[in-house]
């Protein structure tokens, strides 16, 4: 996989991701919001799943100096761009890449080095859709990270993430504000304590996103939080998101 010539700059040129031409599946808002919306404790052990060109994980690198943070991508060619990031923003000290398909059994996980119990913090932007039924990109990767192969993956996906939360371990996760409702009950049995923050495009439009937070464990009842809005009238970010991409 060839990058792109130049890096993009996140949090306010503080971090600088080599990723994929564009047309392939990229970084962006997504990964600033979902990387902003969980702080870990200090010493913790963070684990961004389905890391790509490693935009979440290390964006938490960078904000919280105390922390150790794991990257796990399934494509060889992307885990090889998020080496190649860490390193580049002097956080490989702190950050390490595992290949592995969290998709796949537990035991071939485990062989991968994914470690049962973990992770002190499980942060997750997973595949928007499921199967057949959505227009697929053209792009190979683009499609994969945007979709499970099959229906159920969601369910799949966070199986592997309570099983390699901690005991109390927390999972921050970003999907499509229609999918609220897959989301809560692939959580259900597994995290408690869920808090819901829908974001918005505009203040007048519906949410196109929810950032999720839960606690493994927990039996604490669900919260709804205020929205975020990120934009204002004219197009321009609002107050809140210009601070969350580091540009005030």
């Amino acid at each position: 996989m060839i990058p792109a010539a130049e890096p993009d700059r996140f949090l306010g040129d503080a971090l600088l991701l080599h990723q994929p031409p564009r047309g392939a599946h990229r970084a962006g808002t997504d990964a600033v919001l979902l990387a902003r919306w969980l702080a870990p404790e200090p010493g913790g052990t963070v684990y961004d799943l389905g890391a790509a060109t490693g935009a979440v994980g290390l964006a938490v690198a960078h904000l919280s100096p105390e922390c150790r943070v794991v990257l796990v991508e399934r494509d060889p060619a992307l885990a090889a761009l998020a080496r190649e990031n860490a390193a580049a923003n002097g956080l490989d000290a702190r950050v390490s890449v595992i290949e592995a398909d969290l998709l796949a059994s537990g035991i071939a996980r485990r062989a991968a080095g994914l470690a049962p119990n973990s992770a002190d913090l499980v942060l997750t932007n997973p595949p928007f859709f499921e199967g057949p039924g959505h227009r697929a990109s053209p792009d190979a990767g683009r499609a994969a990270a945007h979709a499970f192969p099959d229906a159920g993956g969601l369910e799949t996906w966070m199986r592997a993430c309570a099983d390699l939360a901690r005991p109390d371990g927390r999972i921050g996760l970003i999907h499509r504000a229609d999918a609220l409702p897959a989301c809560l009950d692939a959580l259900k049995g597994r995290f408690g304590d869920c808090a819901v923050r829908p974001v918005h495009a505009r203040a007048e439009r519906p949410a196109i996103r929810v950032l999720i937070a839960g606690r493994k464990g927990s039996r604490a009842p669900f919260r709804l939080l205020p929205p975020l809005v990120l934009q204002e009238a004219d197009g321009r970010f609002t107050p809140e998101a210009e601070a969350l991409h580091g540009r005030t």
